[in-house]
């Protein structure tokens, strides 16, 4: 990206907005950025004036509406609507209006419930999804497949990141609606602030999960945001899975470990319980990221290290008054 580019950060608040703003923050490039209240991305002509009026040269695409198991299970028309309107509103308008390159942030969830590990890109729409998170997993796989559409009818260079779970800083602690770490973290805290003698989790604890701090994400979407052209074209016309790379940091641990790293961090000193009537959701999500590895990218952020730093964050909103 050029220094006087003009970015996008659609979704600036969240948790993977708020860290691409982080990166990018003293690049020289104009950082362009819209509140909800200012642009609502779901209005198809709110988001064709922004892009008239602003022209971004490039577009990170991380709005979306996201939650954890309950959420995506109680509000599936919600998570479908939200999504396929704001996704389909940006990418179609970075086109019209002459964008260079869009990234677009979608899920790990888009690939089967039941995929061979670590899941490769090829494995899209090759097998049934989970059932908890279903209508998020087909808006997001919409949008990698607007990205290939565009890109084969239009010329355009957009280009789908699947990234694996994420935490770090302005993440959504809320214990109805949160993915699972922050809720962990939530839970935690509370259970020793009251002195609590047990925390109970969700599911068997046998799930297994990848996670990757929202800082090492950022630095990986810019990374590829940057790639030379022929790197990036190439990327775009991956003949097996066009226009898709997974981010992730290529390992995984289960619900119970990372419980315990969880409470050894926040300091809790009771018992971990788990409750089995709950949904374990997907058994196992880790990606394949040898193509991202290929390109010259890998984490910095260890594990342990990011949760503490989470945890920071946590402790910060919960102290602050607004």
């Amino acid at each position: 990206m050029e220094a006087e580019a003009k970015i996008f950060i659609a979704g600036h608040r969240g948790l993977v907005g708020s860290a691409l703003l982080r990166r990018l923050d003293g690049s020289g490039s104009a950082l362009l950025r819209r509140t909800h209240q200012e642009l609502d991305l779901s209005q198809r002509q709110a988001v064709d004036e922004f892009f008239r009026n602003a022209r971004p040269d490039y577009v990170f695409l991380a709005a979306a509406k996201v939650g954890g198991i309950h959420a995506n299970a109680t509000y599936p028309a919600e998570f479908i609507l939200a999504n396929l309107s704001i996704q389909t509103n940006v990418i179609d308008a970075a086109y019209r209006h002459g964008v260079k390159r869009l990234i677009f942030l979608g899920s790990s969830c888009i690939y089967p419930r039941i995929c061979p590990q670590p899941m490769r890109e090829v494995s899209l729409l090759s097998g049934p999804l989970e059932e908890t998170n279903r209508a998020y997993a087909v808006a997001k796989i919409a949008g990698v497949e607007m990205c290939r559409a565009y890109n084969h009818q239009h010329g355009t260079r957009f280009l789908a990141v699947m990234p694996t779970n994420l935490y770090g800083p302005n993440d959504n602690y809320d214990l109805e609606n949160s993915h699972v770490l922050p809720a962990l973290i939530h839970k935690m805290h509370m259970a020793k602030v009251a002195g609590a003698a047990e925390v109970v989790v969700w599911g068997t604890g046998q799930p297994r999960r990848e996670f990757l701090h929202s800082d090492d994400l950022a630095d990986a979407c810019v990374f590829l945001m940057n790639l030379p052209d022929d790197r990036f074209d190439a990327l775009l016309n991956y003949a097996p899975a066009p226009a898709l790379i997974n981010i992730g940091c290529g390992e995984d641990q289960s619900i119970l470990a990372l419980a315990q790293t969880v409470k050894e961090v926040v300091g809790f000193a009771g018992a971990l319980v788990f409750d089995h009537s709950r949904p374990d959701g997907t058994p196992r999500k880790l990606l394949d990221v040898s193509r991202l590895r290929a390109v010259g990218w890998q984490p910095r952020i260890g594990l342990r290290a990011g949760i503490a730093h989470a945890y920071a964050d946590f402790l910060g909103q919960q102290h602050d008054p607004s």
